[in-house]
């Protein structure tokens, strides 16, 4: 294919720039908890669309560190709207540069935030580029929206993806590649967190144990239930990751807690999970439950229009060439919510490995494979009928 064989060596020629503009993004560090830390990467990234001819939009946060919104001046024509969506938050925090330094060996770039995913934003910064100055067109029109609590739940930026998605014909997210191979991310499991808190009633363990109601007793129960819904042929996986209980060894517990960790693939099963979770019943006389939480993230399933996504990234990609599989992915994104809405292809990111790991790393030399793969799907056309509400 021609034109991919064009965007990749431009793209090729670009490398050491967008090697350059990445290091200074990791450089910014940005916890999602420390929404003051985020104004420079934002700032730098406005700047950086601005100078590529994108009009932006800087939302601010009250919880969190804000959005930024970008698009071209002006609408083509009656053209519909393709999304770009990545964050700017990363786990790490500050501080982290000083144990964890940016460092480039050979074709390994290591540094905190590199993979996750502060990479996937200079592959969307380097396509638009690469679209400017090749001349090439694109029947939709790329809206790139960046949050800056996407590792936190995206509790604040939620409304406004959720407003995007329903307008676009598709979503991008320019997540980090699942594997060393590159796998793109065409399916993750939905994610939910619950509290379960147990009231008793508190009696002195050698003198009256029989007055008091264990609340640790009655969580023995509670989790072995919980445990009892994994079904790792579903895909279902249920964890109670933290417990604290009791006030001294030798009374019996008044109160215990526990807070649990719920990924499923399917809509069906976090239904199901979550219905079953909030039906809990105490066993033990004189206790009580109490429970809170939901799935909060929506698992991103391989829908018809996900797949139709998925079968022309893979044909566009073998024009490159490049090869291109798909996977799953355990944990969840702001994909999960534009797959609710739009075809959504996730993992469009770099390649590499080390998410929220102290070995964070990406592969240099492919960032302009993917990022020319990024360029193809830009340039393709609609993949569903207009009708969707302008954005514009």
């Amino acid at each position: 294919m021609a034109a991919a064989q064009r965007i990749l060596e431009y793209l090729t020629s670009c490398q050491q720039p967008m090697v350059s503009l990445l290091k200074e993004l990791v450089a910014m560090e940005s916890p999602s908890t420390d929404p003051e830390s985020q104004q420079p990467v934002r700032a730098r990234l406005k700047q950086e669309f601005e100078r590529r001819g994108y009009r932006t939009i800087m939302i601010p946060g009250r919880s969190s560190g804000g959005q930024l919104y970008a698009a071209p001046p002006q609408s083509q024509g009656n053209a519909g709207i393709q999304l770009l969506l990545g964050h700017c938050d990363t786990v790490w925090p500050l501080g982290t540069l000083e144990t964890m330094p940016i460092t480039h060996d050979d074709n390994i770039l290591r540094g905190p935030g590199v993979y996750d995913m502060k990479a996937g934003l200079v592959e969307m910064l380097f396509a638009i580029q690469a679209i400017r100055e090749l001349g090439l067109a694109m029947a939709l029109n790329p809206v790139c929206f960046i949050n800056s609590d996407e590792e936190i739940g995206s509790r604040e930026s939620g409304r406004y993806i959720h407003r995007l998605a329903r307008l676009a014909d598709r979503c991008m997210v320019l997540e980090p590649s699942l594997g060393l191979d590159g796998k793109i991310k065409t399916a993750r499991k939905g994610v939910g967190r619950f509290v379960i808190r147990v009231k008793g009633r508190a009696a002195h363990a050698g003198l009256d144990p029989t007055a008091g109601a264990s609340a640790i007793l009655e969580l023995s129960h509670v989790i072995q239930k919980l445990f009892q819904l994994n079904n790792p042929d579903r895909g279902v996986s249920v964890n109670v990751g933290m417990i604290d209980g009791g006030v001294r060894p030798n009374v019996v517990a008044p109160e215990s807690n526990a807070i649990v960790d719920v990924r499923v693939e399917s809509r069906e099963d976090a239904e199901s999970i979550e219905s079953t979770i909030h039906s809990l019943k105490a066993e033990t006389p004189g206790v009580t439950l109490a429970i809170e939480g939901a799935i909060g993230r929506p698992p991103m399933e391989r829908t018809d229009a996900n797949q139709r996504f998925w079968q022309l990234a893979r044909d566009l990609a073998a024009g490159i060439p490049m090869e291109l599989d798909e996977a799953t992915a355990g944990g969840g994104s702001d994909g999960n919510t534009t797959s609710l809405y739009t075809a959504t292809l996730d993992g469009l990111g770099a390649v590499g490995d080390g998410a929220h790991a102290d070995h964070e790393f990406i592969y240099v030399d492919q960032l302009p494979h993917r990022c020319t793969l990024l360029t193809l799907l830009l340039m393709a056309p609609p993949l569903a009928a207009s009708g969707k509400e302008s954005a514009w």
